[in-house]
């Protein structure tokens, strides 16, 4: 998806071009972006046998719900207890927290 969005629209080949070294099989690519389109966050457009590929989620929206599906399966869906986790692993400062419950108080008054 980070290069789909980089490109806006790509045939497959120019898909693993623009991976980094060591770059995938095209197949893997290919079946990743066959389950990507079957969820719906990318789009296809042939050329007769070739099939420009295109985002239909923006990075903001994807973002959301990934993060979402993670708190939900790994955390019992309390935000909370992410950043408990994120506190306890060292993953995340008091001066950061701290900045995020300023942004936090912010957004919601």
């Amino acid at each position: 998806m980070q290069t789909l969005w980089k490109l806006k629209k790509a045939f497959l080949r120019e898909l693993v071009e623009a991976q980094p070294e060591p770059k995938p099989h095209q197949n893997t690519v290919a079946t990743l972006l066959k389950i990507l389109v079957e969820k719906e966050f990318v789009g296809i457009e042939a050329f007769g046998r070739m099939h420009q590929y295109y985002p239909l989620i923006s990075k903001e929206a994807y973002s959301k719900s990934t993060m979402k599906n993670m708190v939900k399966s790994y955390f019992e869906g309390s935000f909370s207890n992410v950043v408990s986790f994120m506190v306890k692993e060292k993953n995340l400062s008091i001066e950061e927290l701290e900045l995020l419950l300023k942004e936090f108080k912010k957004k919601n008054k």
